[in-house]
């Protein structure tokens, strides 16, 4: 029997979790640029990943379009199938490690200012607790390893009207219900002596965009640039802090920042005029996991590491000290 091109590589691979992962992320982002994101992986990477996963499913499962990707009635049923055995895997791995004793605590959380003084601050709270702190550079991938079992509590941002869906069984606690983002540009920039900033002043420069995606912040830049009446070039995609900064103070690029990120040299951080974006910060955490005293003590950790950087930068402290009803209440 004679067997079409492909159909040997076909019968040799074997559909995995890591693949209905990457489909469900593909169909949940929209684009393969931000599932790869999501991911960790190189778009090509995805791209190829995905053409392998079609060979086997016997067709397409996304068709590509000016706005992205939507599935197709083949993908829609592999879709459906990848979530019911995701969301098995899910629930096996979370009621293995509601038994399992002398589990550590495992806190996600996407790059906040606050989290470089966090660990430090849960050892002193939770002082005797094994504690995991992992990064992720995606709201959503933490608020779904939240309801997966994965992580015992997450702390992420949203920006300006958006809200970031919790799973069942999730209790959140606000921390910050307010911050101004400000613009981070090279000490050298024509603007970098004002000591504010409108946004139109910067219709011209090129952005650097947010690593974090899906917390509605560059939604909120496009937005807020639209009503100052341009859409701003954005450009680089930098995770690596130093790489981020370097090619600001090299006048290459700006960036939307929280207003307590700390000094980087070459560069100046300057509030923007009329504070057109919004950020809020919050903690979730599994009920089932962590019990009420240990949620509070999470909490006050994050609202000791956020306080320690408010004093980084004088324009923001003298605007949070104006305003102490958004300041978070810590019981006891």
């Amino acid at each position: 029997m004679v067997r079409p091109p492909g159909a040997a590589y076909a019968a040799e691979m074997q559909l995995e979790l890591r693949h209905l992962e990457a489909v469900c992320r593909i169909a949940e982002a929209g684009s393969l640029g931000r599932a790869a994101v999501r991911l960790g992986v190189s778009q090509p990477a995805l791209s190829a990943q995905l053409r392998r996963i079609e060979r086997v499913a016997g067709g397409e499962l996304f068709t590509r379009g000016r706005h992205g990707v939507e599935p197709t009635p083949l993908g829609e049923f592999v879709l459906s199938k990848a979530r019911l055995v995701l969301g098995e895997m899910d629930a096996l791995a979370a009621g293995a490690r509601a038994v399992a004793p002398h589990t550590p605590l495992r806190l996600g959380c996407i790059l906040l200012v606050l989290v470089d003084g966090l660990l430090g601050q849960l050892e002193r709270v939770m002082a005797g607790r094994d504690i995991a702190v992992t990064v992720e550079h995606s709201a959503t991938t933490l608020t779904r390893q939240l309801g997966a079992g994965r992580y015992d509590a997450v702390l992420y941002g949203e920006v300006n009207e958006h809200e970031v869906a919790l799973p069942e069984g999730a209790s959140a606690r606000t921390l910050v219900a307010k911050e101004p983002f400000c613009v981070r540009l090279s000490a050298a920039h024509p603007l970098a002596g004002k000591e504010r900033i409108a946004l139109a002043e910067l219709a011209d420069e090129s952005w650097m965009t947010l690593v974090e995606d899906d917390d509605g912040g560059p939604e909120a830049l496009v937005a807020a640039c639209a009503k100052a009446g341009f859409t701003p070039a954005l450009r680089h995609r930098v995770a690596d802090r130093k790489m981020h900064y370097d090619l600001i103070a090299s006048g290459r690029a700006i960036s939307m920042s929280q207003p307590t990120a700390p000094y980087a040299e070459g560069t100046v951080l300057r509030p923007l005029e009329g504070d057109p974006v919004l950020g809020r910060i919050r903690l979730a955490w599994n009920r089932a996991a962590v019990p009420a005293r240990h949620a509070e003590l999470l909490y006050r950790a994050a609202v000791h590491a956020y306080l320690a950087n408010v004093g980084n930068n004088a324009f923001y402290r003298e605007w949070w000290e104006a305003r102490p009803e958004l300041h978070p209440v810590l019981e006891g």
